[in-house]
């Protein structure tokens, strides 16, 4: 019953999460007693702070109300951010973990630790050893951003900056001709 309330619940949850501007990163519906428990966890490319998740739980809750045939049922509705040690599974999570320092496993070869500069549909660059390199999501088993207690190395974001600025330079020029 949860899977098959979670089916329908998700489009209105979805579009209540977007109008208020996040992007839905996941939703999930469990019997907690008598009551459903609606998880919801958004992102923003900028992140989420704890007043923007109190107007997605407003907006969710309003949209959850208007549409109480849906539930049919009480609920309790839990809206939060994403942990750090969420995996980064789309490229949208690189993009957003730009110049954090990410635990790479490839689906072939030794686990390493790299920092993520400009993140494609299909790839990231990542600076890793002082050299700048492609990472294919595909090739990628799982990642997972490295809490850091200090500013990254100045040295190290000029690099993934003049990276980003040549590959954006190039593909204007690719797209001109």
């Amino acid at each position: 019953m949860p899977g098959e309330l979670a089916s329908r619940l998700q489009p209105i949850v979805a579009e209540a999460v977007t109008a208020a501007g996040f992007d839905l990163d996941s939703f999930e519906v469990q019997q907690a007693g008598r009551r459903q428990l609606v998880k919801v966890v958004v992102d923003a490319d900028d992140g989420v702070g704890l007043d923007e998740v109190a107007e997605v739980s407003r907006k969710v809750s309003a949209a959850l109300d208007e549409n109480e045939h849906v539930l049919a049922s009480a609920y309790t509705l839990e809206v939060t951010s994403p942990g750090l040690d969420r995996p980064l599974t789309q490229p949208r999570h690189w993009r957003r973990a730009r110049f954090r320092l990410v635990k790479i496993t490839p689906v072939e070869g030794a686990a390493f630790i790299g920092r993520v500069g400009h993140a494609g549909e299909h790839a990231a660059r990542v600076l890793e050893g002082g050299k700048v390199r492609d990472v294919r999501y595909a090739d990628v088993a799982k990642a997972v951003v490295e809490i850091e207690f200090k500013q990254p190395p100045a040295e190290d974001l000029k690099l993934l900056e003049d990276d980003a600025s040549g590959m954006i330079a190039a593909e204007t020029e690719k797209g001109s001709k």
